[in-house]
């Protein structure tokens, strides 16, 4: 990897990590645990569509692994990280698809990600009884992947000549 690569790879960090942090100081709160806005995966989305899959790949990992031992515990790394892997995989099929724009990407994202979080809950916890959850977070990740959708694809359409120019 070049020395241009890893300060890229390191900027959009830092980027996710302060999105995600400043996630947590955002009062809203719909009294349903679990449910974010999910800010910093409008990065994921700007490395997947720019840089491709092995960007997003690396920064989410490092995000969730970071963010996990600076703000969180044991438990949130792994549940972030199964979200994270199905999510990730679900874009990147739909993306190589051409058929979906990136909100409809992103809105599979948020989805997915929630149903990989409770399919680990269900088997650390040993219960389907999280299985009724589902709907519930199915519909906060098809509101936030709309937001982190239109907002990617704003950034991505503005950043994307940017970092090509100056980076590859």
């Amino acid at each position: 990897m070049t020395a241009k690569k890893t300060a890229l790879y390191g900027m959009f960090l830092a980027l996710a990590l302060v999105a995600g942090y400043v996630e947590q100081l955002i009062p809203v709160n719909p009294g349903i645990p679990g449910v974010k806005l999910g800010l910093a995966n409008i990065v994921t989305m700007i490395l997947l569509y720019v840089l491709g899959l092995r960007a997003s790949v690396i920064v989410s990992a490092l995000r969730i692994l970071l963010s996990g031992f600076l703000f969180g515990n044991g438990f949130a790394i792994i549940y972030s990280a199964a979200g994270a892997a199905l999510s990730i995989l679900v874009m990147t099929i739909l993306k190589k698809t051409g058929k979906f724009s990136c909100v409809g990407v992103s809105v599979a994202g948020g989805v997915f990600h929630n149903v990989g979080q409770i399919l680990v809950a269900m088997v650390v916890l040993e219960t389907k009884a999280l299985y009724y959850y589902l709907p519930i977070l199915i519909l906060s990740g098809l509101a936030a992947g709309i937001l982190v959708g239109i907002l990617s694809g704003i950034l991505i359409r503005r950043l994307s000549p940017v970092i090509r120019q100056y980076f590859y």
